[in-house]
């Protein structure tokens, strides 16, 4: 085993694989690849071909920087992508989409979208694309778009002004004036329509891309989720509708207060629409549930007997009595084959951690990871999956990774609790080693199998850590009474659950009772701001809170300001001391245990004032406190010479709080 750290540095210097799409035939796949250099602090994307059959893969686009999302045509004879190019004397100011022949030759511009491509999808005759814009939905045509954009753009005015409920999502503003429709492209004559204009339909405001809309088997028809509500919220019920290409005529197929649906998928024979649905009308926390309509206009839920939520897309089987989908369960995520006859959910690929497939002409490919590895694409077989690729191997060959190993403690409620440890390479129990937990965000998600780029574990148990990840009540893949445990008492179970951790780390006789630290990003930088509040000072030595929520009050300037308080239970002006006393704020005057805040000024999701107001309380009560705030960063930190210094800071705190690591091994320079 090669004894080389395995740091911030070889993380940003491995390739990043995009989502795969399958050849008509089932024997190539086509994927961007991104690569990042740290000094010129950039990102390039190109598209690889990858052959399911043992070929040697081929790198396709080099002209582009930010080639992206392909799909195959389905007569195979060309690769959509979207990109920013110059050609023809014209520069992209939108991303816009090309065409390469798979038998050769230079990419070309489909056809000129002013308000550029967000997401698409082929028709069957290889010649029409449909596909998402942001457009003025009082204008009709694209010279009107394209006359729009370039006012907006020439706008000497700054201001951002609505009157809408949804005006910003994650890092970025709604669109102003604009909302997502589906356009009409033919790639022979360029030829742009826009199949909304007129109607008063839209895609969904937040993030409208390919689980909003299918094409039929015939190309006929689209079916496409909308807001039916006047006021578009996040928590809205979205419902089902077709369009008919040739006429231009709309239907509702489903609209329900209490329902909500998403992700359409026809079968091939369209007869049936799969599709996504969960019962908002008992709770918010409903997972989402498979279910199929048929051409009668009957539905039904078909996977509700299976407590775990379905996760977009789905995909059916050749011969249409399945379809497979990924979803969560016990902290990993597999690729399942839903048998619509019995009912029945089967792994079809076992996590790790399944992101993303496709399967066509008899073949599936999965885009796969793990703690153990960052995403590679393997083709399902009869026998063991097998690898298509080998992209990122010289580079992990080179460096040391720890095992990782799942436990089950009694946690909060006597409930069983995973929790999923990493060790140092090299680890050796007859020593005594720091501890330190990385507690998830969400709080709906989980810590799985899984390789994150952010806060990667390899990283962090290379710098000498022993790492916990404790997935606590509320979280995903554990079924939904075990999720929604922890409505409207946020932080109690949690911090049962995780000082659960604690209590069986320290009966191990491998652990360093007194380097003890927890860190967490989002729901987990609220949960260690709980925990600073509500745990006695010296048990951990320090807390790390990246982009943590502090103050329930002030974060209704979030983007998802209405969706918090059917989590917390009450909007705060209707019942005050209820919300307070699930904010870690409030529990101030008992910090004392030193923190290191981290946050983004784009963050949206929680917003930086959380983060200001937690460091500057720390602060004022003289408890030890260090503040690092990116004013170019969102909820995550994306670029690599700031992911760099993010890691710098990490390691530098922790060091100064516990020590340095008794592993021995390089340490991380401040």
């Amino acid at each position: 085993m090669s004894n080389k750290v395995f740091d911030v540095e070889a993380l940003w210097a491995l390739a990043r694989l995009g989502e795969p799409s399958l050849s008509p035939d089932g024997s190539e796949v086509v994927a961007s690849v991104t690569r990042y250099d740290m000094e010129s602090n950039q990102s390039r994307s190109s598209l690889y071909r990858f052959s399911t059959l043992g070929q040697e893969p081929k790198r396709l686009t080099e002209c582009g920087d930010k080639d992206g999302a392909p799909q195959w045509s389905p007569d195979g004879e060309h690769i959509a992508f979207i990109a920013r190019r110059e050609q023809g004397g014209m520069k992209d100011d939108e991303p816009q989409l090309y065409l390469l022949p798979t038998d050769g030759g230079e990419a070309r511009r489909a056809g000129h979208v002013p308000t550029g491509v967000v997401a698409f999808r082929w028709l069957p005759d290889s010649r029409r694309i449909v596909l998402v814009s942001w457009v003025w939905p009082e204008h009709k045509t694209m010279d009107a778009q394209a006359k729009a954009l370039k006012s907006f753009k020439e706008r000497k005015e700054t201001a951002y002004v609505t009157s809408d409920t949804l005006y910003r999502h994650w890092d970025h503003h709604v669109p102003m004036g604009r909302v997502p429709h589906l356009l009409l492209l033919d790639t022979r004559s360029g030829k742009v329509s826009d199949l909304f204009a007129g109607t008063g339909y839209e895609l969904t405001r937040t993030d409208p891309g390919l689980s909003h809309f299918a094409v039929s088997p015939s190309g006929r028809k689209l079916a496409f989720v909308f807001d039916p509500a006047q006021e578009k919220r996040v928590e809205n019920c979205h419902a089902l509708a077709e369009l008919d290409l040739k006429s231009q005529d709309i239907q509702v197929l489903l609209q329900d207060e209490d329902w909500d649906f998403g992700a359409p998928a026809y079968s091939h024979a369209g007869q049936h629409l799969a599709f996504l649905a969960a019962h908002r009308g008992l709770k918010h926390t409903m997972p989402e549930q498979l279910a199929v309509l048929d051409t009668q206009g009957q539905w039904a839920v078909l996977s509700g007997e299976w407590d775990r939520s379905v996760t977009a897309p789905l995909r059916w089987a050749d011969d249409d009595l399945s379809i497979r989908f990924t979803a969560e369960d016990q902290g990993r995520r597999h690729l399942w084959r839903f048998d619509l006859n019995s009912r029945q959910a089967q792994r079809e690929f076992e996590g790790g951690n399944a992101t993303a497939f496709d399967a066509k002409g008899g073949a599936v490919v999965v885009l796969h990871d793990s703690v153990q590895f960052p995403a590679r694409l393997s083709v399902l077989t009869t026998g063991t999956p097998r690898r298509i690729e080998s992209i990122n191997d010289p580079i992990l060959a080179s460096h040391a990774f720890g095992r990782h190993q799942e436990v089950t403690l009694k946690g909060a409620q006597g409930d069983p609790v995973q929790m999923w440890l990493i060790y140092p390479p090299g680890f050796n129990p007859r020593k005594k080693h720091p501890v330190m937990h990385v507690i998830h965000g969400g709080p709906h998600t989980a810590f799985g199998d899984s390789w994150h780029w952010r806060w990667n574990h390899q990283v962090f148990a290379n710098q000498g850590h022993v790492v916990a990840c404790v997935n606590y009540h509320g979280s995903s893949s554990f079924g939904h009474a075990f999720l929604d445990s922890i409505t409207h008492r946020w932080g109690q179970l949690e911090l049962q659950d995780v000082e659960a951790g604690t209590d069986w780390l320290l009966q191990q006789p491998w652990v360093d009772a007194k380097r003890i630290t927890a860190t967490g990003g989002s729901y987990g930088g609220y949960m260690v701001a709980w925990m600073n509040g509500h745990v006695k000072p010296g048990r951990y030595q320090t807390y790390v809170c990246h982009a943590g929520c502090y103050d329930w009050q002030a974060m209704f300037a979030t983007d998802g300001y209405t969706w918090f308080p059917k989590e917390l239970g009450a909007s705060y002006w209707d019942d005050p001391k209820h919300v307070a006393s699930q904010s870690p704020h409030t529990f101030a005057k008992h910090f004392r245990t030193p923190t290191l805040v981290i946050h983004g000024a784009m963050d949206y999701r929680v917003p930086d004032a959380q983060g200001l107001a937690y460091y500057n309380t720390l602060k004022a009560q003289g408890v030890d406190a260090r503040l690092v705030w990116f004013p170019d960063e969102n909820h995550w930190i994306l670029k690599p010479r700031n992911s760099r210094l993010w890691y710098g800071e990490f390691f530098a705190w922790l060091t100064r709080h516990v020590g340095p690591t008794a592993s021995g091994r390089k340490k991380a320079k401040p």
